[in-house]
């Protein structure tokens, strides 16, 4: 049994500021352009300001994408478009400023943080700030074995605990929260299948990188395949994240859980970050207050995972590339929803109704 004990968060999470949240409303009342007129940005910056307990909500200052990287042995079974244990590549893509996510981050002055949890390649071949955290080298083959020991499923939650520690002392007051794998998509739509009762069918996507129907159906069996290993632990989340997840999901999981306890607010990306999630609910009901989900992939899973914690994207553009991408798009509308509420003047709050002067005589008059 794990000496990390996840029920702990249900009592360390509380929920963003109620009282602040209809303070900034009441301030949306007394500003010139007409309640509901700015549509979901208005919900988004009242949702900030409880976030941060601050009326007028402040900007947005400190964001941070921070990117969880691994191979999953799955992907030799030719369930992903791209190689197994190719992830790496893709790691060396973002670092060198090359990637989607890399221009875009750059685009919108969102520094990148891209943590190595499980790739397949040499420790010494990424810079020590990537793989500093790494559990081992590629996750299990979810479909016959374990994606990880308990020992190294713990090791990834507390790394991700720790990271997002260490963001909260940074400073950052935005995180974009998305990973960079080969072979991720099939944990997470077995995950999501298995918290929410579905087949695999149901959550079985195409992938970042689309793939034809012989590939989709390959991907199908494997989740169907996992599912039966899943569903023996579904009352444990870190067996269950040892079972079928990997080391990028438990740290992903790790961190959620812990930015929920520093109140650090999360911008979720794909279907990999939203099965983290709905595990990371599942620890703790009150997390998802604390989240956003940046875009719709198109992912069956994603979208199952997001009705499950009641979040509505705030973006649908069909982007699929996963690393981050779709989250960072949303940066400026939630960057907009913060400028729009604290820089639109309001008028001064009604002083109240006097009370009427006492008639009443004392006795003795």
């Amino acid at each position: 049994m794990s000496s990390l004990i996840l029920d702990d968060f249900t009592d360390l999470i509380e929920r963003p500021d109620g009282g602040v949240r209809r303070d900034a409303e009441e301030r949306r009342e007394r500003q010139d352009v007409h309640p509901g007129a700015l549509g979901r940005l208005d919900d988004l910056a009242e949702w900030l300001s409880a976030a941060q307990s601050e009326v007028p909500v402040k900007p947005i200052e400190r964001p941070r994408a921070v990117l969880f990287a691994g191979d999953h042995g799955v992907a030799e079974l030719g369930v992903s478009a791209r190689a197994a244990g190719g992830a790496a590549d893709l790691v060396r893509a973002v670092l060198a400023g090359e990637s989607p996510a890399a221009v875009l981050a750059r685009r919108l002055d969102v520094p990148v943080r891209v943590v190595d949890m499980a790739l397949d390649c040499a420790e010494d071949a990424l810079p020590a700030e990537v793989a500093g955290h790494r559990v081992r080298r590629g996750s299990g083959r979810i479909d016959i074995e374990d994606a990880l020991t308990q020992e190294e499923a713990e090791q990834a939650v507390r790394a991700g605990i720790a990271l997002a520690d260490e963001e909260a002392d940074a400073g950052t007051d935005l995180v974009v929260l998305g990973d960079v794998s080969v072979g991720g998509t099939t944990p997470a739509a077995t995950l999501i299948a298995a918290l929410c009762g579905t087949d695999a069918s149901v959550v079985t996507g195409r992938g970042g990188a689309p793939i034809d129907d012989l590939a989709w159906m390959r991907k199908c069996a494997a989740v169907r395949d996992s599912l039966r290993r899943a569903r023996p632990v579904l009352g444990d989340q870190m067996q269950l994240l040892a079972a079928v997840g990997g080391a990028d999901l438990a740290a992903m999981t790790g961190f959620l859980l812990q930015c929920a306890v520093r109140r650090t607010p999360v911008i979720l990306d794909g279907v990999v970050s939203a099965a983290a999630a709905l595990v990371a609910q599942r620890v703790a009901f009150r997390a998802p207050d604390w989240w956003l989900a940046g875009h719709d992939s198109g992912e069956p899973a994603q979208a199952k995972a997001l009705d499950r914690m009641a979040l509505e994207p705030l973006l649908t553009h069909g982007v699929k590339v996963g690393e981050g991408v779709g989250a960072l798009l949303a940066v400026p509308l939630v960057r907009a929803a913060a400028a729009l509420s604290a820089e639109m003047p309001a008028a001064e709050p009604s002083p109240a109704e006097p009370s009427e002067p006492s008639t009443a005589r004392e006795d003795g008059e």
